[in-house]
């Protein structure tokens, strides 16, 4: 019951932020709207929702990493070395 209670006076968790990050990246990048209807003509077709689910997802683990600090850069540097040794 204290973990509620303190995390309910200001804390918040990395998944929250992330999905914060998620909603407010999606709003302005437009991920996750079906594509507005056009006359004329029309490459490419509409998203499936299993798509959109998929993109969504995707960008929820990228706001995860980012927010815990292991963003794509970090995460290459990681393998196969000791963090703090320069090569």
């Amino acid at each position: 019951m204290d973990a509620l209670t303190s995390a309910s006076l200001g804390a918040r968790r990395n998944e929250d932020i992330a999905l914060d990050l998620l909603k407010f990246v999606a709003a302005t990048a437009g991920v996750g709207r079906p594509a507005a209807p056009s006359t004329g003509f029309s490459g490419a077709s509409a998203p499936k929702p299993e798509e959109h689910v998929a993109q969504l997802l995707e960008l929820y683990s990228r706001c995860l990493k980012a927010v815990e600090g292991q963003g794509p850069e970090r995460e290459e540097a990681g393998k196969g070395s000791e963090p703090g040794v320069a090569k």
